[in-house]
C-alpha cells in the first residue's frame, strides 16, 4: 500500500508542478484540526494556518473548506486566515471569497422534522449536547464514558430513526456523535458544483477524514486526488491515506513549494 501511495502522490505533485492553476479542498474537523470535547476549542494543528495563507498568497491555488460546521464557526477557528471560500453545513451554506453568502432552501416538511428532533433533545435533557445548524441537528458525546455514550446513542437513534425515514432526511454517524440532516446537499454535491466551474486542466485534491467525506471522495475520483486524513486507517474511497499532523503538514508544504517555485 505504501509503494502505491508514494507513486500516486509523486504523479500528482508532478502534474501539479505543470498546472497553471489548482484547487485545494479541505474538510475541517479531524482534517485540519484535531477533535476536541469542547467543539469551540478545536483549533487547527500548529503551523496549518501559515501554510494555507502562503498557498493562497501564491495566487495559483483556490483554497476551499468543505465542512459540516456552519460557515461562521470555520471563520472563527481559522482566524486570522481571511478571504477563502467555505462550503458549510455539508454544502448547504456557501461563502465566496468576496463575501457573498448563499444558503440552499430547506424543504418545509424536513425543517419541521428537525424542529421535532430538537424538541425531543430538550425533553430528554440533552440540549447541552446538541448543535443546531442550517439543515441539520447533531448530538455530540465526545469525551463521555462508554456506557453513557451508548445510552445517549441508543435513545437518540431510536427517536430520530423514524424522522430519518421521511423523504429528504438522513441520519449520519460521525466521529463523536449523530446527526439528522437534509439528504441534499452533501459534500459530494458541493464538490460536484465546484468541478462544474473548473477547467479540466486545474489540478484538484480533497482532504477529509469522516464518513461524511466519502461523498466527496466518490465524486472527485477520476478527476482529482482524494486523501483520507486519519490517525488510523479505515475502509475508504480515498486513494491516499495521510496521518495527521506530520504527514498532513508535509503534504501541504510540498504543495506550497510547488506553487512557490
Amino acid at each position: 500500500m505504501q509503494d502505491t501511495q508514494t507513486a500516486i502522490l509523486t504523479d500528482f505533485f508532478s502534474q501539479l508542478s505543470l498546472a497553471p492553476t489548482s484547487a485545494l479542498l479541505l474538510d475541517y474537523d479531524g482534517t485540519l484540526a484535531p477533535f476536541q470535547s469542547e467543539r469551540n476549542h478545536a483549533y487547527p494543528y500548529a503551523g496549518i494556518v501559515p501554510i494555507l495563507e502562503s498557498i493562497m498568497h501564491c495566487g495559483k491555488t483556490r483554497v476551499i473548506v468543505i465542512t459540516g460546521r456552519p460557515v461562521h464557526e470555520v471563520q472563527t477557528l481559522l482566524d486570522p486566515l481571511k478571504s477563502f471560500e467555505i462550503w458549510g453545513a455539508h454544502g448547504l451554506e456557501h461563502l465566496l471569497v468576496d463575501g457573498t453568502y448563499r444558503q440552499a432552501i430547506i424543504d418545509p416538511n424536513a425543517a419541521m422534522s428537525l424542529v421535532r428532533a430538537e424538541d425531543w433533545l430538550k425533553i430528554s435533557g440533552l440540549s447541552s449536547r446538541s448543535e443546531i445548524k442550517p439543515g441539520g441537528i447533531a448530538i455530540h458525546w465526545r469525551g463521555l464514558p462508554d456506557a453513557e455514550i451508548e445510552s445517549i446513542r441508543t435513545s437518540t437513534y431510536k427517536s430520530w430513526k423514524t424522522l430519518a425515514e421521511q423523504p429528504g432526511l438522513k441520519l449520519l454517524d460521525f466521529e463523536g456523535g449523530l446527526e439528522l440532516r437534509v439528504t441534499h446537499p452533501d459534500k459530494g454535491d458541493a464538490i460536484a458544483e465546484i468541478l462544474k466551474n473548473l477547467d479540466g486542466n486545474v489540478k484538484i485534491a480533497f482532504l477529509g477524514d469522516d464518513l461524511t467525506d466519502e461523498d466527496g471522495f466518490r465524486v472527485l475520483n477520476g478527476r482529482g486526488l482524494s486523501v483520507l486524513v486519519r490517525s488510523e486507517y479505515r475502509e475508504t474511497k480515498a486513494k491516499v491515506w495521510l496521518k495527521p499532523p506530520h504527514e498532513l503538514i508535509d503534504f501541504l508544504k510540498q504543495w506550497l513549494n510547488i506553487c512557490s517555485s
